[in-house]
């Protein structure tokens, strides 16, 4: 009996090694899952992906949720979880840099690429969907840059807010917004490449939005954690990051 038992618990232990938890921040909803995928087919460890806002998952990283992993999109979180003693201090790596692009769909028969910054402004355009200011990066720098260009108080009523750039693609896509600010990781992605054009917005008009990830205190799986993210920074890893507009550091 005891024998039995004790197999049961090797094996226990061997499946929950086998996976690791990572948190991300949603403008990798594309990229991160083929990435894992040849992560898992090459080593046989699974990767448990959560996407959401970096500014929510933190959160739910101080209070107490088990990720192992924690992907960024803005590299303050993570140091900020570092210096609270949630994250490992020799683990942070700038992965990638984003890029914010305004995007329209094929219906509204803008070209957001010779218009600009122009296109917010046009009538067909009735609503904007960015991500929330308050808790993503993303949402941030497409407040940076509309204000930048000086049309913040004259497009602001037409704003609509997603919970992070996965929701605010998810307007677009729907045609709850006639255009929005997003990442150039949305506009690749499956869902609206070939549904709209996108102008990529100057990167002096937001502040650069380095992208982090870094291993967490209360990860049981450090060593796996380690392995992913030493995969990472393969060539494989980084050409995917690159197919979807992500520029290396």
């Amino acid at each position: 009996m005891l024998r039995v038992l004790a197999t049961v618990l090797l094996l226990s232990t061997l499946d929950v090694a086998q996976e690791v938890t990572i948190a991300a921040a949603a403008d990798l909803s594309t990229a991160l899952p083929e990435i894992a995928a040849q992560y898992t087919k090459q080593s046989g460890v699974a990767l448990k992906l959560s996407f959401g806002s970096s500014g929510n998952l933190t959160t739910q990283i101080e209070n107490g949720a088990p990720f192992d992993i924690f992907f960024s999109a803005d590299e303050d979180y993570p140091k900020q979880l570092i210096e609270k003693g949630f994250a490992e201090k020799d683990t942070l790596y700038r992965y990638a840099v984003g890029t914010l692009v305004l995007w329209a769909p094929n219906s509204i028969h803008l070209n957001p690429e010779a218009l600009g910054i122009a296109t917010l402004t046009a009538t067909a355009v009735q609503k904007i969907a960015i991500a929330n200011p308050q808790h993503a990066p993303y949402g941030r720098a497409a407040e940076a840059a509309i204000r930048h260009f000086g049309i913040y108080q004259q497009i602001a009523p037409k704003l609509v807010l997603g919970e992070n750039v996965s929701q605010a693609a998810q307007f677009l896509q729907s045609g709850n917004a006639q255009a929005g600010l997003i990442p150039l990781s949305q506009a690749l992605s499956p869902a609206l490449r070939g549904e709209g054009q996108y102008w990529i917005v100057p990167s002096n008009a937001y502040p650069t939005l380095n992208q982090a990830v870094v291993v967490l205190t209360r990860s049981k799986q450090k060593n796996a954690a380690g392995k992913f993210l030493a995969f990472l920074r393969t060539p494989e890893a980084t050409s995917l990051l690159g197919r979807y507009g992500f520029t290396l550091p």
